[in-house]
């Protein structure tokens, strides 16, 4: 039998001391995750490079599990220091020509989105505004966004300020048939919700750890389809980018054909290790198990609040892990303010709250969040 949700709560002390729904923001890790960091700390302290091919395998171990994750090979996983770092590599890697159009919602999307494809202004590449419909991207706005010139679509699997999540299976099956990229934000999906980039035909999907995956801050992860792999140009090389890349006795400039190619230079080790022990975590867990959890912790908290009166969002049809709320007649600063002194970690963006927890959360929590939250409406 697996494990019991509840039983994982040991490894994340930070539930000791706050109410903790702030996982689409910056999550706590677990104490596994950091256990791996001091393994190989105390690796390089104790015997410096000795070990340096165990570091490597298990480097490849970390790629395999990030694969697994989202039903990718692991030649298509490319290690990244965030998801601004992967979306960057595409926007600057990919030949463009003048006159072509990237699709993206910019009045929706994080800047991270949004940014890398307005940067590539000057080589004649246009960014064309998808219309946002309810906080989110809907299959039809896509479509109508497109354009003869229209070479990628650029869009976040789940937005983080509505939490709206975006059908990518039904994008995907319309940027396949119109001859078009689709490029996934999917920091806000990957470790939530079950993802798998064949089914949804997503060319690339960045994804940094820090949040939902349960990791920390400077290692994610990019995918790069096989297909489009050749399309793709380094922006940066070194020696690792190379099929000879241990070789260090000649100059063998041949790049690598597979995502590896992007790795340009030593691996981040500290963010591997941390990065493996949290995707054999969510992997333990199983993607399923974890989304009908927070579904089940959603549905609860929006019931609380709508019997507040209060206003939620978005629609359960159209929700990933992240439930959004405005506190009536209240001022919603205030109550973020309020909450933040009482120890709740959650996030206040685009002038709503935002809730987001994770598989370990238990209903009880959330219900102790409502009874607080009515406690400032009755002072």
């Amino acid at each position: 039998m697996s494990p019991s949700l509840d039983s994982y709560r040991a490894e994340f002390p930070v539930l000791e001391k706050q109410l903790y729904f702030n996982h689409a923001g910056v999550s706590p890790t677990s104490l596994r995750a950091a256990a791996a960091v001091r393994e190989w700390m105390d690796d390089v302290v104790q015997y410096g490079v000795k070990h340096e091919r165990q570091w490597e395998a298990h480097t490849e171990h970390t790629r395999k599990l990030a694969a697994r994750l989202i039903n990718a090979a692991p030649e298509e996983i490319a290690f990244v220091r965030n998801t601004s770092h992967g979306l960057g590599l595409v926007a600057e890697g990919l030949d463009w020509r003048p006159g072509d159009e990237v699709a993206v919602a910019t009045s929706l999307e994080y800047p991270s989105n949004v940014y890398p494809w307005l940067h590539l202004k000057d080589r004649g590449v246009e960014v064309r505004e998808i219309a946002a419909t309810e906080g989110g991207v809907t299959p039809e706005a896509v479509a109508a966004a497109l354009t003869p010139r229209t070479r990628l679509v650029a869009v976040s699997s789940v937005q983080y300020a509505s939490g709206y999540q975006t059908d990518l299976e039904a994008v995907g099956t319309l940027c396949e048939r119109a001859g078009v990229l689709l490029c996934v934000d999917g920091i806000q999906s990957v470790g939530c919700v079950p993802v798998d980039v064949k089914r949804c035909k997503i060319h690339f999907l960045s994804a940094d750890s820090h949040k939902w995956m349960l990791g920390i801050s400077g290692a994610g992860f990019l995918y790069v389809a096989r297909e489009v792999l050749p399309r793709l140009r380094p922006v940066l090389v070194g020696w690792r980018s190379t099929t000879d890349a241990w070789n260090f006795h000649r100059a063998h400039f041949e790049l690598r054909s597979d995502a590896l190619k992007l790795e340009e230079g030593s691996q981040a080790y500290t963010g591997v290790y941390a990065l493996s022990a949290a995707l054999e975590l969510l992997l333990e867990v199983g993607a399923e198990r974890i989304a009908a959890r927070i579904r089940e912790l959603l549905t609860l908290l929006d019931g609380e609040l709508k019997a507040l009166g209060w206003d939620t969002g978005p629609a359960p049809e159209h929700r990933a892990g992240i439930l959004t709320f405005l506190p009536g007649a209240e001022d919603p600063r205030a109550l973020y303010v309020w909450l933040s002194e009482r120890n709740v970690s959650l996030s206040l963006r685009r002038g709503r709250l935002r809730v987001s927890p994770h598989f370990y959360n238990r209903p009880e929590e959330l219900e102790r969040l409502v009874r607080m939250a009515r406690d400032f409406k009755k002072s």
